[in-house]
């Protein structure tokens, strides 16, 4: 009886690992320097918002870095509107300290670019030890505990700036509603203001079925396409953007260069981005579902 109920039960596991609710669902994981973590969506797309920005303004992976870390051990990478004294926001920023007004700090892209405002004032930041520069930026009374957040953000930072390619993977639901690729567009112009208006970053609507590598059930039949000139690292940067933002954005598909992340994948297939023959592989093609 206990080995046929444990028979039931893996049966059961392995049925729901292949064919039912992911594993892990509802969060994202990063992969380098020997080990990875895993966030949960939200706390992945502020962190790809909050790298977005570092890209978009010319500034290293290292910044993204600092940034995320700092955000990690401020917020957890929430956007709060509470924090100590009058502290607000992804990176905890206080008016009272001259950060900006309570509505700009609220703003995600307004705070991030507040801190790296305040990052490229500290000499020598990109070679200076992630805990220190921090500090050095926030000033807080825990001089040391941006130190324990340092790996994670410098994971997060090398995926989400294109520098460690197909990296970046999500496990979710699937999605249950149509939406438009227009959305991502709309969120690839907000948080890349600069690359999109200097013509780095391209986007257009084309056909999913001559696009994709393959259109899977549920996607829509306009595939968004983002063209970043050859920049293989840009590339990248969009393809872990536009996966960390599937969540928010109903993303079925992404691929880039001959690699393809899948929403619909389950199973131990799903912590890789799998490899992919055919559709358009020197542009970012994302599919979001029913668009």
């Amino acid at each position: 009886m206990v080995l046929l109920l444990g028979g039931i039960a893996g049966g059961s596991y392995l049925a729901l690992e292949r064919y039912g609710s992911p594993a892990h669902a509802g969060t994202c994981v990063a992969t380098g320097l020997g080990t990875s973590h895993r966030y949960t969506t939200d706390r992945v797309a502020n962190a790809a918002l909050i790298s977005a920005i570092a890209v978009d303004r010319g500034m290293p992976p290292r910044a993204a870095s600092i940034a995320l870390a700092t955000a990690y051990q401020e917020s957890r990478l929430q956007n709060i509107d509470h924090g100590d004294r009058d502290s607000l926001g992804l990176f905890q920023q206080r008016p009272s300290q001259g950060w900006g007004s309570e509505e700009e700090i609220m703003d995600p892209i307004y705070s991030t670019n507040a801190f790296y405002d305040a990052l490229e004032q500290v000499e020598g930041y990109t070679q200076g030890d992630i805990n220190d520069v921090a500090q050095e930026v926030q000033r807080s009374g825990f001089p040391e505990a941006y130190r324990d957040h340092e790996t994670e953000g410098r994971l997060y930072a090398s995926a989400l700036t294109g520098q460690s390619g197909a990296n970046l993977v999500c496990s979710l639901e699937d999605v249950g509603a149509t939406v438009s690729p227009e959305q991502v567009r709309a969120e690839i112009a907000r948080q890349f203001p600069r690359l999109t208006d200097a013509g780095r970053i391209t986007t257009a609507l084309a056909g999913a079925a001559e696009s994709a590598p393959q259109v899977p059930g549920g996607a829509g039949s306009t595939a968004l396409v983002i063209d970043v000139g050859g920049d293989e690292t840009l590339g990248w940067a969009l393809a872990n953007w536009a996966v960390a933002r599937a969540a928010d954005d109903a993303v079925v598909q992404v691929s880039f260069q001959g690699r393809v992340w899948d929403r619909a994948v389950r199973g131990e297939q799903a912590a890789r981005w799998a490899d992919a023959d055919g559709g358009d592989t020197e542009r970012v093609v994302v599919l979001v579902a029913g668009g």
